[in-house]
């Protein structure tokens, strides 16, 4: 069983900064691959940026540039740092994990990221 927590959501201005982390626990050995996810009001979840067991990481357009993900020293944290921020970045946001094996992704409790304008 692996466990997410994510934190480091928060309210910050238009062109502002924030780092989100994700830390797993329980079997991560098991983990592929993590990535993070973003869900507006009334929308479905969409990916933001994802990165494997070899460090291989991908954006969606509308992020890149702008965001990075990456993993910790001890491969079971994965954070997301999301510079030049704007509104429509605002939502939920999820971590989410790959385990090998299983079709079904796991998924944190979300933190909630507010960009004003």
């Amino acid at each position: 069983q692996v466990q997410l927590v994510e934190s480091g959501g928060g309210l910050v201005q238009a062109g502002g900064s924030l780092r989100l982390s994700c830390t797993a626990s329980g079997s991560v050995f098991s983990i592929n691959a993590m990535g993070w996810y973003r869900q507006a009001p009334g929308k479905q979840r969409e990916m933001v940026a994802v990165i494997t067991s070899g460090s291989y990481t991908d954006y969606s357009d509308s992020v890149k540039d702008r965001f990075t993900i990456s993993r910790g020293n001890d491969k079971n944290t994965v954070y997301l740092q999301m510079n030049s921020l704007k509104p429509e970045d605002t939502g939920v946001y999820y971590c989410t994990a790959h385990l090998r094996g299983e079709s079904n992704n796991i998924w944190g409790q979300g933190t909630l990221v507010t960009v004003s304008s």
